[in-house]
């Protein structure tokens, strides 16, 4: 490959989207170290001549930041700042041909499928006993761990099955060995990733075995937390339940995406369940792991969503008092099932009802956090900011959810480190604590 100078190339690896994209940059760049190459993500130091962008299609929004993004690249390429452009992940999954028509000046566009041949571009082997081996980007105590591949749910709205294929579950025996090495190397949570963990081990030992893979993965020594994130209602394994309220490595912590509660809605929409359905499940969820933070989130604006429909959802978001919540407004994807629908809900009104949800949303968060001032939580911090430690509660995922802030000036913690803090104060999304 042609250089900027005599240098050894310096690839810089530019991760968009979901903690999915996060973890496939992980595998690329240690697949790219274990090659001697030398590697950064998403460097401003600016000494990099070859770029890779993974992208993310989900969206309306996700696209048109992954398209600047290569565009922004692109001219890089074409003022010699860089000298090789390479474009893989969901996007160019999905809209290989078109973005090879359009972006000329890209090098090569991988799917994601493609690492080998990404690799190949880059001047690496793929290495095939690098087993879950890789270059972590997240803070040192703390990982994803992605259990399994794609989706085979029917959702009329989602495109990631066009982008990601069929689902296919990772063995429990090779997820335990790269905890083992994530622990090695000072992990101390495990962040459980899929696109549906509801469905993990049906295609492989012809049962949901999400449960069997908590326990074994909470035998691994250093290994303090486990988080899930990601799990579809319909079918949700109840054993599972009761690995959450018995393992005290397992986080008192769901994100299961409800996507809406309308019965009308929520049958257009495929996910096969209603809103009595929906409710039961939470009930058990309440019922049988006490206090355990729900996280979800909701699409506003879906095709044929009317008023009342909207009302319906924003009625049971305020007496359901989720403890973490997100909204969309609906993206219209072409070749989903939900395609052939009229896109009948104006923008202006979709950002109208997803305010409208966050703001009773707001309030739910600021009660729910008021109730939690004199208590005392165990927290693990991330990092240092200002004048305050940052961490959070077994309550809270990072980037998404609250934090815990505690004052610097008189109190030292170690990045890293779990510590006992009394809250003192909270706001809407922030606890505010002191050092038991």
């Amino acid at each position: 490959m042609r250089t900027k100078s005599l240098k050894k190339n310096i690839i810089n690896v530019i991760t968009l989207g979901c903690s999915k994209n996060i973890y496939d940059s992980e595998v690329l760049m240690g697949q790219l170290k274990a090659n001697d190459m030398q590697v950064e993500h998403e460097s401003e130091k600016d000494d990099s001549n070859i770029v890779v962008v993974n992208t993310c299609g989900f969206i309306d929004n996700a696209k048109e930041e992954s398209i600047n993004t290569i565009l922004e690249q692109a001219q890089r390429k074409e003022l010699g700042e860089i000298d090789k452009l390479f474009v893989t992940g969901c996007l160019s999954e999905r809209y290989k041909q078109d973005l090879q028509k359009e972006m000329p000046n890209v090098d090569q566009f991988f799917g994601t499928t493609d690492l080998p041949k990404l690799l190949q571009a880059l001047g690496a082997d793929y290495k095939h006993e690098l087993l879950g081996d890789r270059l972590t980007t997240t803070p040192k105590h703390y990982a994803y761990l992605k259990i399994a591949e794609g989706c085979d749910r029917p959702c009329s709205f989602c495109a990631i099955p066009l982008m990601r294929g069929k689902h296919k579950s990772k063995s429990i025996e090779n997820l335990v060995k790269e905890a083992k090495g994530l622990a090695a190397n000072g992990v101390k949570e495990l962040i459980l990733i899929a696109q549906d963990l509801t469905y993990y081990g049906l295609d492989l030992y012809k049962e949901r075995k999400l449960a069997a893979l908590l326990t074994t993965l909470s035998e691994v020594e250093g290994i303090d937390w486990i988080r899930l994130h990601y799990a579809f209602p319909t079918g949700f394994p109840e054993d599972v339940l009761e690995v959450i309220r018995t393992n005290s490595k397992v986080c008192h912590y769901i994100d299961i995406p409800l996507q809406h509660i309308s019965d009308s809605v929520l049958k257009s929409m495929r996910r096969g369940t209603s809103h009595a359905k929906t409710n039961a499940l939470l009930h058990k969820f309440r019922e049988q792991v006490p206090g355990m933070a729900i996280r979800t989130s909701l699409i506003v604006g879906y095709p044929g969503e009317t008023e009342e429909d909207f009302q319906e959802l924003k009625k049971w978001v305020f007496e359901t008092k989720f403890d973490r919540l997100g909204v969309f407004t609906y993206s219209h994807e072409e070749n989903t099932h939900a395609f052939i629908l009229e896109d009948d809900v104006s923008e202006e009104v979709k950002h109208q009802r997803a305010e409208e949800i966050m703001e009773v949303q707001s309030q739910i968060s600021f009660d729910l956090n008021q109730e939690k001032i004199g208590k005392s939580f165990k927290v693990l911090f991330d990092r240092k900011e200002g004048d305050y430690f940052i961490g959070r509660t077994e309550f809270d995922s990072p980037d998404v959810d609250n934090e815990v802030l505690v004052k610097a000036d008189d109190t030292y913690i170690r990045i890293g480190d779990f510590a006992q803090i009394k809250i003192i104060h909270a706001d809407h999304y922030d606890l505010y604590g002191e050092l038991v």
